[in-house]
């Protein structure tokens, strides 16, 4: 049983790249796709909690329902944007990380690094070729 946990979107980039950095580090994770799986309120809540983030700063802005339930207008309370997350699961940022190191918003993925509790195995570059660890297994920035 893997003690990391990312909730993950296949379509994202930049949650394939987390993922793939997860692996780089010899873990293979729980991998919830949270699209299908949403997160419930009291988990929504707890991961927030955990990140020490805004519900704000979860929120995705540049997808639909975002504009179509007025979000942008920023009325609305925190308890409500939570209900909007769970009703909508793609207005939750992702990938969203859990290790015994912590829990973060993984944008750009490479804060992954930062709470991965295994050192990288080997060179990694993201899917556009930038590279973040070099052969060693070290961060490179």
């Amino acid at each position: 049983m893997s003690n990391i946990t990312i909730y993950h979107n296949p379509a994202c980039g930049t949650s394939r790249n987390t993922l793939e950095m997860i692996r780089n580090s010899g873990n293979e994770p729980t991998i919830i796709h949270y699209l299908e799986n949403p997160p419930s309120r009291d988990e929504l809540i707890k991961l927030i909690a955990d990140m020490g983030i805004t519900v704000q700063s979860l929120l995705r802005k540049n997808v639909e329902p975002y504009e179509t339930l007025g979000l942008a207008e920023n009325t609305f309370t925190d308890d409500q944007l939570i209900d909007f997350m769970v009703q909508h699961p793609i207005l939750i940022n992702r990938p969203v990380v859990v290790t015994p190191l912590g829990t973060k918003l993984c944008r750009p993925s490479e804060v992954v690094l930062d709470i991965l509790p295994d050192a990288q195995k080997g060179a990694f570059n993201k899917e556009d070729g930038e590279k973040v660890v070099d052969d060693a297994g070290k961060r490179l920035k």
